[in-house]
């Protein structure tokens, strides 16, 4: 998309929405609370790859992610700035001296959002049977319910009831480990100790909604959501323009009392090109953007530091990897040499240096990035750059200086000429270092893990951003539990289909060890088999960087890039004296 086009594009959203919302620019602070808390503003935010679903059991994408985690809640949630667990819709909760034992007491006067689906359109209270019905759907075998992965194993009866309901047959009385014990009451059992359990909670898989919403607009869930949270949803065009606007019930109150949150409204736009957005920014139209292009990122520091206060350049080491999976139940890349070959075959350095002009890290070592403090990401011995290895191992495989390999597709998803120039490097470097035919493909996000989850791609880009900051939700990817028997069943987390008993031994030991060392050790055993297998290409680490307009308040940076805008706000205009 050109300039003029995109500019157009999103001129024509502004004149869309002019009447659904105010502009930040007209828009009146409605109060200030105590302490000098200002309320009202609009903010504008850009979001390059249109959501897939706001679903809480079918959000698969960062996107959805974002907008939906000011819709919804869970019991807990994360802290903006520290990632720690803190209250939700649970205001406190205790774990019994087996760590298997969780209670949750809600709080009292949480409220769904006022919606069609309820009697006169007013949301009503969320009590503990809400939570159950949310976590035995969990649990529900179901086309749109890819989040099941997060229980399987670890809550008491999470996979019986599944089993049962893949035979048609619901267990009276739900998921046995799920249980109310009061109106306000709700515990969970889990199978074993679980160190991330809390951080599991809190995701969208784990969200609270209505099952009033679930019977009335049944598929359309994906794009008409109905949760708790500091925001509701008021205007979705997709591709075009989300809306959301301030829950005027919702219970969050701030240290000084003052109702949250203090935004009028949240608006995302889909502008896909990174210069536009850029441009966007400049001009006002956004209040923050996310991941600037990597040539601009210097320019932008100087000019934050020129003219101070204008805006801010916040930047983190992320818990983000870059990668390129392979199909290991294909014939191809079922051969540990082939994967080997090109992992030898790829420059990270270079990638690093020239695609991305030096933001990031190589990834030479395994598939946790170094953003975790006790997880020692550099003891991970990974691929360094040597074509003679590369050559070596693709001989062993069979395919001499690439005879007899055929031509094969690497598969790339829109959004973000990154991703296509960093492609277009590696696919130079196979033909270079191993004779072999790379041909590049682009098609919709939507399509291409389509695609990728039912096994019919068989090289393409991928990429993960931490759920929740453990390295277990990256070693995760590799566990063979989850990659289902049958080919034609969609693999979601193990996309790859890999297995390794070596692994899966190593992985469960550390699901079930307490002791957080010990724990690191014996995933760091985990992520070594399987860079031994190259099991993945590991391209880069990411750093997130972003940019704020100077009067935005109370947003810090994270390493999840983990979006709460419920305590965000502008700081007040300046004033004559009076």
């Amino acid at each position: 998309m050109n300039y003029f086009r995109s500019t157009l594009l999103f001129s024509i959203v502004l004149l869309l929405t002019a009447c659904e919302t105010p502009t930040n620019e007209d828009s009146k602070r409605a109060k200030k609370g105590v302490g000098g808390m200002e309320y009202g503003g609009v903010f504008s935010v850009n979001e390059i790859e249109d959501f897939r679903s706001l679903y809480p059991l079918n959000i698969t994408d960062v996107t959805g992610h974002r907008v939906g985690n000011q819709i919804f809640e869970g019991l807990v949630k994360l802290d903006q700035e520290s990632l720690e667990p803190v209250a939700g819709i649970a205001e406190s909760w205790k774990v019994d001296d087996s760590g298997t034992r969780y209670t949750f007491t809600l709080r009292k006067g949480v409220f769904f959002h006022d919606d069609p689906c309820f009697p006169e359109g007013k949301g009503r209270e969320v009590k503990a049977d809400d939570v159950k019905y949310c976590l035995d759907r969990l649990c529900q075998a179901a086309s749109d319910n890819v989040m099941f992965s997060y229980f399987t194993g670890r809550v008491k009866g999470a996979d019986h009831y599944y089993e049962q309901s893949v035979k048609g047959k619901l267990p009276a009385g739900g998921v046995d480990g799920v249980k109310v014990l009061d109106e306000y009451t709700v515990s969970i059992e889990l199978e074993y100790p679980f160190g991330s359990f809390l951080q599991i909670m809190s995701l969208p898989a784990c969200w609270i909604y209505p099952s009033e919403a679930v019977e009335l607009y049944g598929q359309e869930l994906r794009a008409h959501a109905v949760g708790t949270g500091p925001f509701r949803k008021k205007v979705v065009r997709e591709g075009e323009v989300v809306i959301l606007e301030r829950n005027p019930d919702y219970w969050g109150r701030d240290q000084y009392g003052n109702a949250l949150p203090y935004l009028d409204a949240i608006r995302y736009t889909f502008i896909k090109e990174k210069k536009t957005e850029l441009m966007e920014f400049m001009k006002g139209n956004l209040d923050m953007l996310y991941d600037p292009p990597a040539e601009d990122v210097a320019s932008l520091k100087q000019q934050a530091r020129i003219d101070s206060g204008l805006f801010s350049v916040q930047s983190v080491p992320a818990m983000v990897i870059q990668y390129y999976g392979f199909q290991h139940e294909s014939e191809l890349f079922s051969n540990v040499h082939v994967r080997k070959a090109f992992n030898y075959a790829i420059d990270r350095e270079q990638i690093v240096q020239y695609a991305l002009q030096g933001r990031g890290f190589p990834a030479h070592h395994g598939i946790v990035p170094p953003s975790f403090r006790e997880y020692n990401t550099a003891s991970i011995k990974g691929y360094s750059y040597s074509p003679e290895k590369a050559r070596h191992h693709m001989a062993m495989a069979g395919y001499p200086n690439g005879e007899g390999f055929p031509v094969l597709t690497l598969q790339l998803n829109y959004g973000g000429s990154v991703h296509v120039q960093v492609a277009e490097v590696i696919q130079k470097m196979l033909e270079e270092n191993l004779n072999l035919n790379i041909e590049l493909t682009l098609i919709p996000r939507a399509q291409h893990y389509e695609r990728v989850e039912t096994g019919r791609a068989l090289f393409w880009r991928d990429g993960w951003s931490a759920d929740y900051p453990d390295p277990e939700n990256f070693l995760n990817l590799f566990y063979g539990a989850l990659v289902p028997d049958d080919i034609n069943q969609k693999s979601y987390i193990n996309s790859i289909r890999y297995r390794s008993d070596d692994f899966d031994d190593l992985f469960e030991s550390a699901l079930r060890e307490t002791d957080q060392e010990k724990r690191m050790k014996l995933f760091q055993q985990a992520d070594q088999v399987a860079m031994d297998d190259a099991a993945i290409i590991p391209l880069y680490y990411e750093e997130a960087v972003r940019v704020v307009q100077g009067r935005v308040q109370n947003f810090p940076i994270n390493a999840l890039e983990y979006r709460d805008f419920s305590r965000v706000r502008f700081s007040q205009p300046a004033t004559a004296a009076s």
